[in-house]
């Protein structure tokens, strides 16, 4: 099992730095899209972002692997809203990469007999639910954060005098205290602002908030550095 989690680990790896590419090469040709002259670069663009989307295929195996480890994983933590949440999220994420899959089976012309849109629907509602129930996991942890650091910071009973100056969480207004929260907490900040980025692709696609490639590829961009940073750096990875 370690093996296939460390295979795993370096799939993810290399998947995230060719998704980095991939839309770097989209946010690139939108941009450029607008500047006389440039038609020759945009087609080179879209043309290697097309053969990396393809070439992040190979690395599939490891993250259907990694989502399995994980949902069995998460399923074990003693806390029923992280359990339920990450559990069914890492599941969604697992169906989101055999979907995948299949799609990239009928692109190739292996198997011709598949109903391309319905399985691209699949995989985008798979993706979404799965971001979506990261983000509630996210919400519930701030909260939790947010409510210890507030018992923290509050006045003793026997304090009958207004929060003292000294005691800045009383003073705060709710949008400093929330940005104090997440600054204390970077792993959080990391996988929360990750997930934010994750929506605008599944948003744009089911239809829910329309967007252009621009957005799609700088939030996309965003995502991927942060994964090769936590893939990088585990300590910045969130722990349950």
């Amino acid at each position: 099992m370690e093996a296939f989690v460390s295979f795993a680990d370096q799939s993810r790896g290399r998947e995230r730095a060719f998704r980095a590419t991939q839309y770097s090469c989209m946010l690139l040709s939108y941009l450029l899209e607008q500047k006389p002259r440039q038609e020759q670069v945009v087609v080179k663009l879209k043309r290697l972002e097309s053969n990396v989307s393809s070439g992040r295929k190979l690395f599939r195996l490891g993250n259907v692997i990694h989502a399995i480890v994980a949902a069995r994983q998460s399923a074990q933590l003693s806390n029923v809203v992280p359990r339920l949440c990450l559990t069914v999220s890492n599941l969604n994420r697992a169906m989101y990469f055999i979907c995948d899959t299949v799609l990239w089976v009928k692109s190739v012309g292996l198997v011709s007999d598949i109903d391309k849109k319905k399985w691209r629907d699949w995989a985008t509602r798979c993706y979404y639910y799965s971001v979506m129930l990261n983000l509630a996991e996210d919400l519930y942890e701030l909260c939790w954060r947010m409510e210890h650091m507030a018992r923290m910071q509050s006045p003793e009973k026997e304090d009958s005098s207004p929060c003292s100056h000294d005691r800045a969480g009383c003073l705060l207004p709710f949008p400093l205290f929330l940005c104090l929260a997440l600054r204390k907490h970077p792993p959080l900040l990391l996988d929360t602002v990750k997930n934010l980025c994750d929506l605008s692709s599944p948003l744009d696609r089911l239809g829910i908030y329309k967007s252009n490639p621009g957005i799609i590829g700088i939030c996309g961009l965003i995502s991927s550095l942060v994964g090769i940073l936590t893939i990088a750096r585990p300590q910045l990875r969130m722990k349950h």
